[in-house]
């Protein structure tokens, strides 16, 4: 496999967790030989950049903030001058108005109205004296802190639309991952004080000059220039284990220039998982037990659409994005690229936009031909009073499957199945978004793959109860979490 000097580790993905895993060992253990499998032709993952006739398009909004400052230091390390700094913007679209977010006082009133307000206060305080006892879906967590009509205005409709099943149907974790340091009583001082310590809140943000995807091809390239393989349209097949141990994966490698494809074995004395977890046992062999089976086929994920359009005049709107909480239309959310960054414009006379719609690949909209969703879109972008159908000249579609792991009544039992047998595994590690079914940004899949390389060198550490969301709301401290350590003993 690999001489006594050398340790070859094989990494299943090349998105944020796959190429920090890479780093970090080359990082620790130079001698280390990783060997990064990507199955698609761009690395970085769902926060990859695509191209369409110049325009540059970033696959659902990446801002790059976080107060861990090793992951910041990277950050800088790998993009450096190709970072700018932009400003945050954006706005609720609800019953025909465009509401500011974060929340402005008299924006707010005006929208509403005096009496709605009142009523909204008046529900908010009433949910405060009497919670509901039971806070183990979305909409109880929402609702004991900020009242039931809030929840309704700008809680229900979006994340329906996100998620597509009722908010009763949705585990109150996503909401206190999610939106943990957000009260009511903060967003109502921020708004009359003008301040801002929510970090969800934020008002600038830096970004690659070229969309996320910039940074995730320097950390390719350094990870290459420092003795790591990256190898692109490398799709892991079967992981290849025996007993406890892995010894191999089989890769179905397709040629760039030919699109003649290969199989073959790649060994490895040690490997790390960020594929989704339903995918990963299921290309075990042989299969894990069958209750592990049973148990990955509970879990769920929400699929991801971006209609692109390209606009016959410059920006409509100023914002970075615009959540559409607006029942009849589908749309989510719309980004204006320009306002991520100027170079990401092939035409600056022009504007590019990006319309989100979430959904299921078994959906009839995921099969839709890509002309009659660019009508659709276009359509939309109207009916939301942003710029005319017509001025829409071009588009492009980017579908993005199991974009995000659904935290629904099943998944927490069926991941303590997964994750019990997965941590029996002698050579394996696994992290990021989908390799721990968790719904992280890109510095919560960093620092768990940091820590998951960090084992693969002999280390201990619990990647899975990491609670790297702490950060967020605490100083964050940069000892990792021993395996058994509980998250709140940190």
């Amino acid at each position: 496999m690999t001489d006594s000097n050398t340790r070859k580790a094989i990494i299943i993905g090349g998105g944020p967790a796959g190429l920090t895993n890479a780093y970090e060992l080359l990082r620790l253990e130079p001698t280390c030989k990783p060997v990064v499998l990507e199955g698609d032709k761009l690395v970085g993952g769902i926060a990859r950049t695509e191209s369409y006739k110049g325009f540059r398009f970033d696959i659902g909004g990446h801002r790059f903030f976080t107060k861990i400052k090793e992951i910041d230091d990277i950050w800088h390390e790998i993009c450096g001058k190709e970072f700018i700094t932009v400003p945050r913007q954006s706005r609720i679209f609800y019953q025909g108005k465009f509401y500011d977010y974060p929340l402005k006082l008299t924006n707010a009133l005006y929208n509403l109205g005096i009496f709605e307000s009142l009523s909204v206060m008046a529900s908010f305080a009433k949910w405060r004296v009497f919670p509901s006892k039971e806070e183990d879906t979305f909409d109880q967590w929402v609702t004991n802190r900020f009242g039931k009509r809030l929840f309704d205005h700008f809680f229900r409709s979006y994340t329906e639309k996100v998620w597509g099943v009722p908010c009763s149907e949705i585990r109150a974790d996503w909401a206190a991952q999610r939106i943990k340091d957000l009260s009511l009583t903060k967003v109502v001082w921020n708004a009359i004080s003008g301040a801002n310590d929510s970090s969800s809140l934020i008002e600038e943000f830096q970004y690659p000059r070229l969309g996320p995807g910039q940074m995730w091809e320097l950390m390719a390239e350094h990870v290459e220039n420092k003795g790591g393989e990256v190898r692109m349209q490398s799709y892991v097949k079967r992981v290849i284990r025996d007993g406890m141990r892995i010894t191999g994966v089989e890769v179905v490698a397709q040629d760039p220039e030919t699109g003649e494809t290969r199989t073959y074995i790649e060994e490895g004395d040690t490997f790390f998982n960020s594929m989704g977890l339903r995918d990963l046992i299921h290309s075990m062999d042989p299969p894990p037990p069958a209750e592990v089976v049973a148990a990955a086929d509970r879990l769920k994920y929400r699929d991801f659409m971006i209609v692109t359009l390209v606009l016959d005049h410059a920006d409509p709107f100023p914002d970075n994005w615009i959540y559409v909480h607006e029942p009849e239309v589908r749309v989510g959310r719309i980004q204006n690229f320009r306002a991520w960054s100027q170079d990401m414009m092939a035409d600056k006379t022009k504007a590019s936009i990006g319309m989100e719609y979430f959904l299921n690949d078994d959906e009839e909209m995921w099969h839709t031909d890509d002309k009659e969703l660019v009508a659709m879109a276009a359509r939309e972008l109207e009916r939301v009073g942003l710029a005319p159908a017509k001025s829409v000249i071009d588009g492009a579609i980017i579908r993005q499957p199991k974009a995000y792991p659904v935290y629904d009544a099943e998944y927490m039992e069926a991941l303590e199945v997964i994750q019990t047998w997965l941590q029996q595994l002698e050579n394996f590690e696994t992290a990021g978004r989908n390799g721990l079914h968790r719904y992280n940004n890109q510095d919560h899949s960093m620092l768990s793959s940091i820590y998951a390389a960090r084992n693969m060198l002999g280390a201990d550490y619990d990647v899975w109860n990491v609670n790297v969301e702490r950060s967020y709301h605490e100083e964050f401290q940069t000892k990792p979490y021993e395996r058994g350590e509980s998250a709140s003993a940190a």
